[in-house]
């Protein structure tokens, strides 16, 4: 009596066959002797260790202190992928500034500098580009107001042109006269008014 053992990958066996190969496999993966011998296979390496990326640096409890996490994040990375430090260093492993940049910002914090005084500076260092938002403050300050203002003055804009609009409106018609009859001849009227009794008939 044979079964169909698709499942095992067969396409023919019986029930002994089946037990069979079950106690091999069985066999296989509790006598120790056979499993080196499974094991010791060359199972490919690693040709060029580089390519798995650069190792990371080891992660201390003062590089997820909140002081920190809160000056990377008003701080920008130079890399030129226009996230804060704390983002790029957190997200983009490939970055090798955002840890640079990191490794400074701990040894100000170490140095017993201040939050304000380490982003003074990094200004003074990278210059106003390394903050994420410009200092509000003299000419940056057109940078803050000037989108709302334009929305709220294009807004009224907007209100005064609809406003005028809707009370101009369609002009009203002339009072005695048919609305159809405007501008027309009376040659023309005649001549519309027999199509239509033609049209009743």
């Amino acid at each position: 009596m044979t079964s169909d053992c698709r499942i095992v990958g067969l396409s023919d066996c019986n029930r002994r066959q089946f037990l069979g190969l079950f106690a091999g496999g069985l066999l296989l993966s509790v006598h120790p002797t056979i499993r080196q011998s499974v094991d010791s296979l060359p199972a490919g390496r690693l040709y060029q260790p580089d390519w798995a990326g650069r190792p990371a640096d080891p992660v201390t409890a003062k590089d997820n202190l909140a002081v920190i996490q809160a000056i990377e994040k008003r701080l920008r990375c130079t890399c030129g992928c226009g996230l804060d430090i704390y983002t790029c260093r957190t997200t983009d492993f490939s970055c090798t500034y955002s840890p640079a940049l990191h490794r400074e910002v701990l040894a100000k914090y170490d140095a017993g500098q201040t939050a304000q005084q380490i982003i003074d500076g990094f200004v003074r260092e990278h210059g106003q580009a390394s903050l994420m938002a410009p200092p509000k403050r003299g000419f940056n300050l057109v940078g803050y107001f000037l989108p709302g203002t334009a929305v709220l003055v294009a807004a009224v804009i907007l209100t005064v042109v609809l406003r005028r609009w809707t009370r101009a409106g369609a002009p009203a018609p002339v009072a005695g006269t048919p609305l159809g009859a405007q501008g027309a001849t009376p040659a023309e009227l005649d001549r519309l008014r027999r199509e239509l009794e033609g049209l009743n008939t």
